[in-house]
């Protein structure tokens, strides 16, 4: 199973925590791809110059057929698609929350390379202070049942929040008061007391808005019950509706009188979106190779490899890491363990970490130099991160300079050459990530070799997904690999709270929704708050700062690696103008501002 698919989109778990086709589908449509593996010198069907192709410059020659007009996408979808409710637990793509806005639709739009905010279903947006958020929608959205789009379907899906509190987006009202309208204004007063504008501007740009008379009749049908409800039906205001869903494939048909034609300069350059289901990263892989699929978002070791072999393949990023990074894997400590409570232990642990390993091992490269901060660099959060303090007051691969911190602390080497102090051995330990994330369990491996190479007793063990996410909300382990949340509008300041807050905090045994391993620190909720309601971002950096120095004081958690927010890969076989760092008219994403990219495809021997 491949580990994008498994891995949990960090802001939908969180939230969940907190509460007959004509289409030319299947193996029909792969079939005919076949033969637009090659291509070379970046030429396109007619000769002409292409932009936006495989990383070695290489293009193919395009589709015949049917499916010269259609896009191949895989890595969302796994298992047969058997609900499209986007509140579900686990709807099936693209009803997925915040994945991709083909079939539902943001109110904004994130961009993950610069930080904006874009237009979405809302053609602006205005941000008075820490008090309130004015948005004003795009003129002229239809569903695609051709009714009007109004801003009664917003309120009430926020409202579902409140109807049914075990939905994600029943988090909305914990920032904010009051939302109302006034014909296509709508006014958002923030809370009072947290002044929490980017948490309010991430659900904006994160929550699909759903047609209010289909789920306002869902709520009657199922007592109120929302995440319950089971539908194989779509209807959004996207530009692709649902056709088709089996256990071989989803298929997504344009949308022709899509309101947004106008907006985008046009409708989606392919008829319809295909994703096909494999059951394993190895099938995806080699049909992406082999130009059978256009573009796709999950795990291929070495990927480098396919454009050195003449293959038409394309990353954003065109040099190492190939990815911009979004997201942080974290190593998370459980500082109730005697050992782990010592925050120099857990410093002598930080530099015991051999992170170029990590990258090159587990990531095949896909990660940049892992610093200290829990900022992430060289994307929308670099104008927060003090490398110079990172860099200073930080930690690196020392394995000497962690031994004798272990030292400093009072620990000696026994005669099993582990460390230990009054009796009290530095493990054993377990290392535990989901079985199966294999470049998470590949990272585990090395920590663990690491660590029990400077006299710390500590082994991997790999539990289901379901089991080790018990154990870490319920503070039940030593050490985790597990995720915070990834780059977006209320990052860093999100992260920041996933693992350091001290509000609301759990008891072991009692389930906790950020700072699992219950680290305990007077300073940071002011800080927090400081950060949250901060009015200019000389403030925010100050408060961001402040955190970030306590951080590197007491080290309760340390980043492995790096990791994109979504893996972007692309095949020009029958498509370019793909997004690129030398063509960046869009960011690497599926979702967010990446939907800008379907409509700018260009289709080659056209």
């Amino acid at each position: 199973m491949s580990e994008s698919a498994e891995f949990p989109r960090p802001g939908a778990s969180r939230r969940r925590f907190l509460a007959g086709t004509g289409a030319l589908g299947g193996a029909a449509a792969l079939a005919a791809c076949g033969g637009a593996t090659g291509g070379g010198g970046g030429g396109g069907g007619g000769g002409e110059e292409l932009v936006g192709v495989g990383n070695g410059g290489q293009a193919g020659t395009g589709r015949a057929g049917d499916g010269a007009d259609q896009l191949f996408i895989a890595g969302f979808q796994w298992s047969p698609p058997t609900n499209f409710n986007t509140f579900a637990g686990a709807p099936a793509w693209p009803a997925s929350a915040n994945v991709a806005q083909y079939i539902y639709e943001t109110l904004l739009r994130f961009h993950i390379v610069t930080g904006e905010l874009l237009p979405g279903l809302a053609a602006s947006h205005e941000i008075t202070g820490s008090e309130s958020i004015t948005l004003t929608l795009q003129e002229g959205i239809t569903w695609h049942d051709g009714s009007e789009f109004t801003a009664e379907d917003v309120l009430y899906t926020f409202e579902l929040g409140k109807i049914d509190p075990s939905l994600g987006v029943a988090a909305f009202w914990t920032e904010v008061d009051e939302m109302t309208a006034d014909g296509s204004t709508i006014s958002i007063a923030v809370n009072k007391e947290r002044k929490n504008v980017g948490a309010v501007l991430n659900s904006l740009a994160t929550q699909f808005i759903v047609p209010k008379a289909v789920f306002e009749k869902a709520a009657q049908e199922t007592g109120n019950k929302i995440a319950g409800w089971e539908t194989t039906e779509a209807m959004g205001t996207g530009p692709f509706t649902l056709e088709l869903a089996d256990q071989t494939q989803i298929i997504l048909a344009r949308h022709e009188e899509y309101w947004g034609k106008d907006f985008y300069g046009g409708l989606p350059a392919m008829t319809k979106i295909i994703h096909p289901i494999f059951k394993s990263n190895e099938d995806g892989n080699l049909k992406f190779q082999n130009g059978e699929l256009d573009v796709m978002q999950q795990f291929v070791p070495q990927i480098w490899k396919m454009w050195e072999s003449g293959k038409p393949v394309g990353t954003y990023l065109r040099e190492k890491p190939y990815f911009s990074p979004g997201s942080m894997p974290m190593l998370l400590i459980n500082t109730t363990k005697p050992g782990l409570d010592d925050p120099t232990v857990r410093r002598a642990l930080a530099h015991a970490v051999d992170y170029a390993s990590i990258a090159e091992t587990a990531m095949s490269g896909y990660s940049s130099q892992v610093l200290a901060s829990l900022i992430i660099p060289d994307g929308a959060e670099d104008q927060w991160l003090d490398r110079d303090k990172a860099a200073a007051d930080g930690w690196t691969f020392d394995a000497a300079k962690a031994e004798s911190l272990l030292q400093e602390a009072g620990y000696a080497k026994g005669a099993d050459g582990f460390y230990a102090k009054d009796g009290q051995k530095l493990g054993p330990w377990k290392l535990i990530t989901p079985q199966g994330w294999t470049d998470w369990n590949a990272a585990l491996e090395v920590v663990a070799k690491n660590l029990q190479a400077i006299g710390v007793d500590a082994s991997t063990n790999f539990p289901q997904q379901a089991q080790t996410q018990t154990a870490i909300q319920n503070g039940d382990f030593d050490m985790a690999c597990w995720y915070v949340a990834g780059t977006g509008p209320s990052t860093p300041w999100q992260r920041f709270s996933d693992v350091m807050s001290n509000v609301e905090m759990a008891a072991l045994g009692q389930t906790a929704y950020r700072n699992y391993g219950r680290w305990e620190n007077g300073e940071v909720n002011d800080l927090l708050e400081a950060a949250a309601a901060a009015s200019d971002d000389a403030t925010k950096l100050e408060a961001l700062t402040a955190l970030d120095d306590i951080y590197r004081a007491e080290v309760p958690a340390f980043p492995l690696m790096y990791r994109p927010d979504e893996f972007f890969e692309f095949n020009a076989s029958n498509w370019s103008n793909w997004p690129a760092e030398d063509n960046d008219y869009a960011p690497p994403m599926f979702r967010g501002a990446g939907n800008e990219w379907i409509f700018q495809l260009k289709k080659i021997g056209g």
